[in-house]
């Protein structure tokens, strides 16, 4: 796989930084990756686009899945996971995800993540949508995130590993052949660096999170805008489902035009027994699947915007009044804050609750090793897609992939970098030329791309929306194409401008995606292709990059992924 050729508008760097591995993103995924990788005696950078703690990870409210109960096994977890990802997953990802999860939580622990544990000093577990059984460790009540966040931010830095905030990464680096050589990145604000600048080394790990600012109203926050996913695009690698967009059922509905990040109200709340009501305080998921409101979210989101669409309303309501004041305050702090924060107290009325875009299933295409198409560039965490997921990801899951794959990712790099002699001569990158050959975008633009894409693919698509979508982001990079071929001109290069031309370019490949698959599968509905048709479409649909910036869309032939590079020896595990 060659690079496209096509990369952000921005200065020549400044300055530059050489290590083993660069890893951008500071969630579960890079932090772990990170850490693995220092133990392994690479140098490690790590770039992070905020602070180290301020990525997706720390907002994860409900908890960590894995087999660590009694009665519980990886087997009963890997069912779970291939239902809810309706015939998309990747039994040997999910495989590897649920035999080496316990394993993996127990190193978090000893890391120094601290979970909530029961009257006999046991992980306490709960349940979730989509699980048969309580698998789910949670830490603070729904402070999860926070917690994990907490420990391994602490172990990064008590290792002193080399890191860089307030950075957004630009574009990928590569050698004469092709190979990764690091990457360009902008940090923002005074400190050791500024500006643009390049951080040298062979192989670089992208964990940087979701793009859920795709769309008006997410639960993801401000920073993620499909940094990834777009510099992956652009340096040649191969994407996969991104049409799969999870949109969580219960978030706080705000009003119809809330914009940003949305507060959660996490799935364990309806797992220990909130129930979803319409106005009347009917319960509408009773009869729809054998879980009611603990089927999976595909399911559960379908049904609460069916019941909107019948009864003309704007949200439905998650009704814990009977948990008690005593209950809200212990097991959900974080969330009961935030719901009386915005004016509502679940402790005495129902909580307004609607879909919002959560996760992305889909992301950079990778094998068990994390590799991408792309020599040297690995991807974890909820930028890639593993396989695991398939069209639907099980609730918990995430945060799970992140440190399965994350500590693969490092044993690959270790394996590659001990078989050419650890702190090997860094690939030398290709000369950067100043002229660009694509467009910034206005930052204006971003909010126009969110309305497009919230309008014509969110929760309900249809052919006639997708095409309305597709034309929309066609006109709006239109008008930027003529303003660079006419006069040379483009946006300003600038955070923002980035920001707002990578959420083009995750868009038109996400729009793409959705057009071609004419079905309805997980969290992909498709209003006029009501059905799922595994005869047609039980399969992937993988995209590249044109020179041009088009997107080059194919289907595999099977629901298995062709292999990223076929033929390399399996890795060495590292030493715990």
């Amino acid at each position: 796989m060659t690079s496209t050729g096509i990369r952000l508008h921005a200065p020549a760097p400044g300055w530059s930084i050489a290590a083993d591995v660069v890893v951008v993103g500071s969630g579960v995924a890079g932090l772990t990756a990170a850490l693995r990788c220092e133990v392994a005696g690479l140098t490690t950078v790590v770039v992070t686009k905020a602070r180290l703690d301020d990525g997706s990870t720390r907002w994860a409210q409900g908890g960590i899945a894995a087999a660590l109960g009694e009665g519980d096994t990886p087997e009963q977890h890997l069912d779970d996971t291939l239902v809810a990802g309706a015939g998309l997953c990747d039994e040997e990802a999910v495989r590897i995800l649920v035999t080496e999860g316990p394993d993996a939580v127990r190193r978090l622990i000893s890391t120094g993540a601290h979970f909530d544990t029961d009257g006999e000093g046991g992980i306490q577990l709960t349940r979730e949508g989509g699980h048969h059984r309580r698998r789910i460790a949670h830490a603070g009540g729904d402070a999860t995130g926070a917690e994990i966040s907490r420990a391994l931010v602490e172990a990064v830095r008590a290792r002193a590993v080399h890191t860089v905030e307030n950075a957004l990464v630009l574009d990928l680096l590569t050698d004469a052949e092709g190979h990764t050589a690091g990457v360009t990145l902008h940090v923002m604000g005074e400190g050791q660096h500024d500006g643009v600048g390049a951080v040298h080394a062979p192989a670089v790990v992208l964990a940087t999170g979701g793009m859920g600012q795709v769309f008006s109203a997410t639960t993801n926050p401000s920073v993620s805008t499909g940094d990834g996913v777009a510099l992956a695009l652009r340096a040649g690698a191969e994407v996969s489902d991104l049409e799969f967009v999870q949109f969580h059922p219960t978030v706080l509905f705000l009003g119809a035009d809330a914009e940003g990040q949305q507060p959660l109200v996490s799935e364990a709340v309806r797992g220990e027994g909130a129930h979803l009501v319409d106005g009347d305080g009917v319960r509408f998921m009773t009869g729809q699947h054998e879980l009611a409101e603990l089927a999976p979210r595909d399911i559960v989101a379908k049904g609460i915007m069916r019941r909107m669409q019948e009864q003309g309303t704007e949200h439905m309501f998650l009704d814990a009044r009977h948990f008690g004041a005593d209950m809200w305050e212990h097991r959900f702090p974080t969330i009961l804050a935030a719901c009386r924060a915005h004016g509502i107290d679940p402790v005495t009325e129902p909580v307004p609750v609607a879909p919002a875009a959560h996760y992305a299933s889909g992301g950079v295409r990778t094998d068990s090793r994390g590799r991408t198409t792309v020599p040297g560039l690995y991807a974890c965490g909820e930028v890639a897609c593993t396989g695991v997921h398939g069209a639907n990801r099980l609730a918990s899951n995430s945060l799970l992939e992140g440190l399965v794959y994350a500590e693969r990712i490092a044993a690959d790099i270790a394996r590659e970098r001990s078989g050419n002699g650890l702190h090997a001569r860094v690939p030398e990158p290709v000369p950067y030329t100043e002229r660009p050959s694509h467009p910034l975008l206005a930052p204006e633009t971003r909010f126009a791309i969110q309305r497009t894409m919230t309008e014509g693919a969110g929760v309900l698509r249809s052919a006639a929306s997708l095409a309305r979508a597709a034309d929309r982001l066609e006109r709006l990079h239109a008008e930027a194409r003529s303003a660079l071929e006419e006069n040379g001109k483009t946006a300003e290069p600038g955070v923002d401008t980035w920001e707002a031309t990578n959420l083009m370019c995750v868009s038109g490949v996400l729009v793409a995606a959705a057009r071609l698959r004419e079905e309805t599968r997980g969290c992909h509905w498709r209003e006029d292709r009501a059905e799922r048709d595994d005869t047609h479409w039980r399969r992937h649909i993988v995209v590249r990059l044109n020179p041009d910036g088009t997107p080059a869309v194919h289907t595999t032939d099977t629901a298995e992924f062709p292999p990223t590079r076929p033929g390399a020896p399996a890795p060495r595990p590292l030493e715990q």
